[in-house]
């Protein structure tokens, strides 16, 4: 067994596999060498502050790619000038390698208009400061969100969030005012529901309950009832219900009078309220000031003597003349005063 691995054939067949070896992988190397251009390699040339259409020459005469792109907008320099350059200029690169470029636009980028509409109008104006953008006129229009931005517009005309304009442009915009007070409520009834939710939103008033006699929810239904009446002095964003059928209000005459019992109260108030005041007078002053009073039995009700009147030398006849001729006074009455 041993001598067998010493034969001279194995040796020689052993060397023979080396040598294929070592020449298959010099060739692998030789091969990616002329591939990947190894040991050729170009310097970045140095093209900062160059316009655009320079560099571009500039790179194609190195043996260059370049891969041109654009920065934030700067006054401070020329528009498409070579702001930055990647790898930095003085680096050896292979030959074809991409070159990366970055230039000063023309001018400043759009700037995408951001959703402020119902927000705080100081919440607005700090919105549109931080994206580059400028509050122009701002109009003051009756509505119940009180300083709420209703609308946006530029150069008259109505935009909406994610609008595209210049950087630095005004923006005019239309604030609510605060919904008006005491204001007439528009008569509904004989319209559809359809035309009525118009005039309510166009009223600053708000839609409330609306009962479908058949319940079917059609909005060409007509408005037999509403609740504020109309002529009602009502402030602006307060709700308006309404009840509404395909039948007409005139055949409704019942279920109107049934709605006016519960909404149309009537309470009279011709009469201004009655206060009732008594007056009471002081009694008789009696002749004695310290009547005696009688002592009291136990277990026997309190009785209370009437006071004696003092003595006069009066005759009992001068008495009874003096009763005669004197006319009967009747005691004065509690009156009752009416104060209006």
């Amino acid at each position: 067994m041993l001598k067998s691995l010493f034969n001279w054939k194995v040796f020689l067949n052993l060397i023979i596999a080396i040598v294929f070896f070592l020449g298959l992988v010099w060739l692998t190397f030789r091969w990616l060498e002329f591939h990947t251009n190894h040991g050729k390699e170009v310097e970045v040339p140095n093209v900062m502050n160059k316009s655009v259409q320079e560099a571009i020459k500039i790179l194609d005469d190195a043996g260059l790619e370049y891969d041109v792109d654009s920065l934030q907008y700067d006054p401070k320099y020329k528009p498409y000038q070579v702001l930055k350059i990647w790898p930095y200029p003085g680096s050896h690169v292979k030959d074809g390698r991409s070159i990366e470029i970055r230039v000063n636009p023309k001018t400043w980028a759009p700037v995408a208009v951001p959703d402020i509409l119902d927000r705080y109008k100081g919440l607005a104006f700090r919105q549109l400061d931080r994206v580059g953008l400028k509050v122009g006129d701002t109009l003051y229009e009756p509505s119940i969100q009180r300083d709420a931005v209703i609308r946006m517009s530029y150069n008259g005309q109505d935009i909406k969030p994610g609008t595209l304009l210049p950087r630095f442009a005004a923006i005019d915009l239309v604030i609510g005012a605060g919904p008006k007070r005491n204001i007439p409520v528009p008569n509904l009834v004989g319209l559809t529901v359809a035309e009525a939710k118009a005039i309510v939103k166009q009223n600053l008033f708000e839609i409330g309950l609306i009962e479908f006699e058949d319940g079917k929810k059609d909005e060409s239904d007509i408005i037999y009832y509403q609740d504020p009446a109309s002529g009602s002095l009502r402030d602006q964003g307060m709700q308006i219900d309404l009840w509404a059928s395909k039948k007409t209000p005139a055949e409704l005459g019942n279920k109107i009078k049934e709605l006016n019992g519960i909404y149309r109260m009537k309470i009279d108030t011709t009469l201004p309220p009655i206060r009732y005041d008594e007056v009471v007078y002081p009694s008789e002053k009696p002749d004695n000031p310290n009547p005696a009073k009688p002592k009291e039995k136990e277990n026997t009700p309190v009785e209370t003597a009437p006071a004696e009147s003092p003595k006069t030398t009066t005759s009992p006849k001068e008495k009874t003349s003096a009763k005669a001729e004197q006319p009967k006074v009747e005691k004065p009455k509690a009156k009752k005063i009416i104060v209006e």
